[in-house]
């Protein structure tokens, strides 16, 4: 089963959705915002992708953190602010085929379902 997670309103999850719906591949979608989203949940992908991957530096919600929090950011503040802000997670993370991939590319998709 494959499983694109992310936020319903984002641009880039609608992309996400657009080319897996036109390439007929079935998926589920768990919005963060209304299926919610564990701790748990997050240190296993940080496991797979690393933290670095997983945290959207380029979203307002990171630019409204202080100097001081983008300054000291490290693994178990990061997790902690994904928690909590999960606009702060890049989106797309797809699941499928027993990995985990990040962010979205036509290209890249293509790949994973070849």
């Amino acid at each position: 089963m494959t499983t694109l997670y992310g936020i319903s309103n984002c641009d880039t999850i609608k992309k996400a959705k657009k080319w897996l719906e036109s390439n007929q591949i079935d998926y589920q979608f768990h919005d963060y915002r209304k299926d919610g989203l564990d701790q748990q949940w997050l240190i296993n992908i940080e496991a797979k992708v690393g933290w670095e991957s997983m945290l959207n530096k380029r979203g307002t919600t990171f630019r409204k953190l202080s100097e001081e929090q983008k300054d000291n950011i490290d693994r178990e503040a990061a997790l902690a602010l994904m928690l909590e802000l999960p606009a702060m997670i890049k989106r797309p993370i797809l699941h499928t085929q027993n990995s985990y991939f990040v962010g979205f590319s036509a290209d890249n998709y293509s790949k994973v379902f070849a």
